[in-house]
């Protein structure tokens, strides 16, 4: 799967092994990282304490896939983490170059930069968090804080007050960053795992939840109180005549660079739903219009211009661009000229993504599973029925009598105890 970010002038994509940064201004060979070609674990490291931040698993145990990856506020740093543990750690000015190749404990979900771009979190499959410092990138990361499930995404308050938490058990924790074993609120409302966190620019006690019950939440997270919810299967019903009983998970929540606008991607959904935050209401989003796309994407962004820019799947059109005038949302022209550096250089880097083209939703395994005890003992009583009842057709035909056990089988019913 691919994923994709624009800060200042940098349009960055990350896709199997590789990392690629497209000049929007410039016409330039763009950056790619291969993280196959990175750096790997020393042997004597192998034994090195976990607290440290550094793992112990041989290095052919696992892949160069890219699992995470961020970039700082302001554009100047982001970082990496793959499926050989490696966190990486890159300085994008003057030109992007590799900085700093530390190890993390557990492979990694999700990545954020604090706003003061002293500390990267890094947030991990066995549900723990540990931070990196930026400012001394050879330095081992520190644990910070611990849920008993996988965490799916972690990000910070604007002021880096609070670090907020979201896990497969469908719990949002707001933390003090400082100390995050004081906890300052829960976010309890959502039916299953939470797959998306998003402060939003303009609103910085906000947080906006995405899961896999197809709800958008917004929420007051210092108190852990709802201010509202969207159904998202409702509006994908209206546009897209989607099955109200088919699961789907929301895949990213991202806001423009004003705060104005909402734009919400639902996994396999070929659309974007766009959402305006309305003024003078408390936490309230209209929707505005739902964006019909010719594939479902891989990822979007919004650029520094408040631009909205579409990744899709395929390699002829491998990226739309849309610009808000008029009160819409309006596809650019091909010809305009980021757009069309971007594209000139997907194209030109397209063996990074063919491979990806078509893989199954990371969330699919994440659902609940529903167990229907009942139906299942009527399928298997009815088939032992079927079987005695072929056994007594077969004995009368050659003359004997049916068994005892046979006789009363039919009769004996358990109670349902599921």
């Amino acid at each position: 799967m691919a994923v994709v970010r624009s800060k200042a002038d940098w349009f960055v994509s990350s896709c199997s092994t590789s990392l690629v940064a497209i000049n929007l201004k410039q016409s330039r060979e763009p950056f790619v990282f291969d993280c196959a070609k990175a750096e790997t674990k020393p042997k004597e490291a192998d034994g090195d304490s976990k607290s440290a931040g550094e793992g112990s698993e041989e290095k052919e145990s696992g892949s160069d896939r890219i699992l995470a990856f961020a970039v700082s506020a302001s554009g100047k740093h982001a970082a990496l983490t793959d499926d050989h543990k490696r966190l990486v750690l890159f300085c994008t000015e003057p030109s992007w170059q590799c900085i700093s190749t530390r190890w993390v404990v557990r492979r990694c979900t999700s990545l954020v930069f604090t706003q003061a771009e002293d500390e990267v979190f890094v947030a991990d499959k066995s549900g723990d968090v540990y931070s990196f410092s930026v400012l001394e990138p050879q330095k081992p990361g520190e644990l910070k804080l611990g849920h008993l499930s996988m965490l799916l995404d972690v990000t910070l308050s604007p002021d880096d007050k609070y670090i907020i938490t979201a896990d497969r058990d469908e719990k949002i924790r707001v933390s003090f960053r400082r100390s995050p074993y004081n906890i300052q609120a829960f976010c309890l409302e959502h039916r299953e795992f939470v797959s998306a966190l998003l402060v939003p620019a303009g609103h910085p006690d906000w947080l906006l939840s995405g899961s896999g019950d197809g709800t958008m939440k917004v929420w007051h997270y210092e108190s852990g109180r709802r201010l509202h919810s969207v159904d998202l299967r409702q509006l994908t019903l209206d546009s897209e005549n989607t099955d109200t009983e088919k699961r789907f998970a929301v895949s990213r929540i991202i806001s423009s660079p004003d705060g104005k606008h909402i734009a919400v991607q639902c996994e396999r959904l070929p659309s974007v739903q766009l959402f305006t935050v309305d003024s003078g209401t408390e936490g309230c989003l209209s929707p505005a219009e739902t964006l019909a796309l010719p594939h479902a994407p891989w990822d979007m962004t919004f650029d520094s211009q408040k631009q909205l820019w579409v990744l899709l799947e395929t390699e002829d059109v491998n990226v739309l661009l849309y610009q808000y005038s008029e009160q819409h949302w309006k596809l650019c022209d091909s010809e305009t000229p980021e757009l069309r550096r971007v594209t000139e250089a997907l194209q030109a880097q397209w063996n990074i993504f063919k491979g990806s083209v078509g893989l199954e939703s990371p969330f699919k395994q994440l659902f609940k599973v529903n167990f229907d005890n009942m139906a299942s003992y009527l399928q298997k009583k009815q088939e032992r029925l079927e079987q005695e009842s072929r056994k007594r057709a077969a004995a009368a035909a050659n003359g004997s009598k049916p068994s005892k056990r046979s006789k009363t089988e039919s009769s004996t019913v358990p109670q349902n105890t599921s």
